[in-house]
């Protein structure tokens, strides 16, 4: 079976990129009958937070996304330990000392002659006299995994056959001086225990991915298939790190931007396939391959997002927003005549507001100097006041006859005056739905 997992960190809320990475495993789990697992990695007590882990779960059931399972590493501790235990006991975890000064220095050094700044394993010649001398001076140590100084191979999903020299890598930290499991050893386990068959994620992650394999191996897991998905830059290639916190979805969802509109763009964008609007969920499961992705840095802008909502609202049958537009205070009895006349006027369901305002309160009229003597002169010749679909015909023959103009010079001044707008509905749609006749 297909098993998936996202496993964002509870330390702030999701954001686009993360996005991403939990869409296009739920994809995969669900176009093949799978199980996705939405994992927390919440081993950092300081920064994880429930209100985060809580805004995740919002965020997803907002966009649809339902996993199958909850996990939470703080849950799994023990499991933790007992891994760190077998590496142990293999001879493939070593404890080491040097400060973070120390560290930088041996980098500095390796880098001034030439040589990739990897870790150069000093610990491992410390005698244990020696590693008891340096708790007593120091504390704890980390601790390293000891890679196989081997190549490390595997067919990616996205970039294709991957090869990385482990030789060209340092020994990875999987444990911390203070004892907090790092991201590295956790995130194996888990995979391990709960079956990944397949981890998509951010090409950022592709050294980390050679490390896990040893690991993995090392547990003896079997290692899923990974793909590396390339990074969202900005629309204008720049880095999205600086704007991630304007990215957020919550933020989104505050703007008005529909869940599947959102969907359909993470679905195909960066991918071969032109971005097109899905109406359901099953629609875009069956439309997604992994293979049509490119390596390329991916433009995102959020202001695409806007044409695909509006795309979305536009095509909204009435009882969908009945409940919307009731809350907006529309009688119930024009209701529907309200939302066929201003769907096609709005991006996000929230500017309806603004129209019903418009058809209950009556609007600041718009009028040029040209047209003021115009405008008076129709105003006077306005019909009987409740309109009905055949007033604003009606209104403007007279204010035609009596005036001589026509096309745009007698239809555009009307129109202003009326809405204060230079452009909206069929003002024959229009006039039946004014709550007060239109005053100079």
């Amino acid at each position: 079976m297909t098993v998936t997992r996202f496993a964002p960190s509870p330390t702030g809320y999701i954001h686009v990129g993360n996005l991403r990475t939990a869409l296009m495993n739920y994809l995969i789990a669900r176009k093949n009958g799978g199980q996705f697992i939405l994992r927390l990695d919440d081993t950092d007590g300081e920064r994880s937070k429930q209100e985060y882990a809580d805004g995740i779960k919002e965020d997803l059931e907002w966009l649809g996304l339902h996993w199958d399972r909850l996990e939470k590493q703080s849950d799994r501790l023990d499991r933790y330990h007992s891994a760190a235990d077998e590496l142990r006991e293999m001879g493939r975890f070593y404890e080491a000392f040097e400060t973070p000064t120390e560290l930088d220095l041996k980098r500095k050094k390796l880098l001034n002659m030439g040589k990739p700044p990897v870790y150069d394993r000093a610990a491992l010649k410390l005698s244990e006299d020696e590693k008891a001398a340096l708790r007593t001076e120091r504390g704890d140590g980390v601790w390293r995994f000891k890679l196989k100084q081997e190549r490390i191979e595997w067919p990616d999903g996205i970039l294709g056959d991957l090869s990385i020299d482990a030789a060209s890598v340092s020994d990875p930290v999987l444990i911390r001086a203070d004892g907090q499991f790092l991201y590295t050893l956790a995130s194996v386990c888990d995979d391990v225990d709960f079956g990944i068959t397949h981890v998509v994620r951010g090409s950022d992650h592709v050294t980390n991915t050679a490390t896990q394999i040893q690991i993995i191996e090392a547990l003896g897991g079997s290692v899923p298939s990974f793909a590396h998905h390339s990074l969202l830059t900005g629309p204008k290639g720049e880095a999205l790190s600086k704007r991630l916190g304007t990215l957020a979805l919550r933020d989104l969802r505050e703007q008005g931007v529909e869940p599947m509109a959102l969907l359909s763009l993470m679905a195909r964008l960066g991918s071969n396939q032109p971005v097109e609007v899905c109406s359901t969920m099953d629609e875009l499961i069956e439309g997604f391959d992994i293979s049509t992705f490119g390596s390329a840095p991916t433009k995102f802008d959020v202001q695409d997002l806007f044409p695909l909502t509006a795309q979305i609202n536009h095509a909204r049958p009435f009882p969908d927003m009945a409940d919307f537009i009731s809350s907006l205070g529309v009688p119930s009895e024009v209701a529907e005549q309200f939302w066929n006349v201003a769907r096609e006027n709005i991006t996000v369901k929230a500017d309806l507001a603004k129209w019903w305002t418009l058809f209950n309160e009556g609007a600041t009229p718009l009028i040029a100097d040209e047209d003021a003597e115009f405008v008076a002169q129709a105003f006077e010749l306005m019909p009987e006041f409740p309109f009905d679909d055949t007033s604003w015909k009606n209104w403007t023959a007279a204010a035609k006859e009596a005036t001589g103009r026509k096309g745009k010079g007698l239809f555009m001044p009307l129109r202003k005056a009326v809405t204060g707008l230079e452009r909206g509905p069929d003002m024959s749609a229009v006039l039946p739905l004014l709550q007060k006749k239109p005053q100079l």
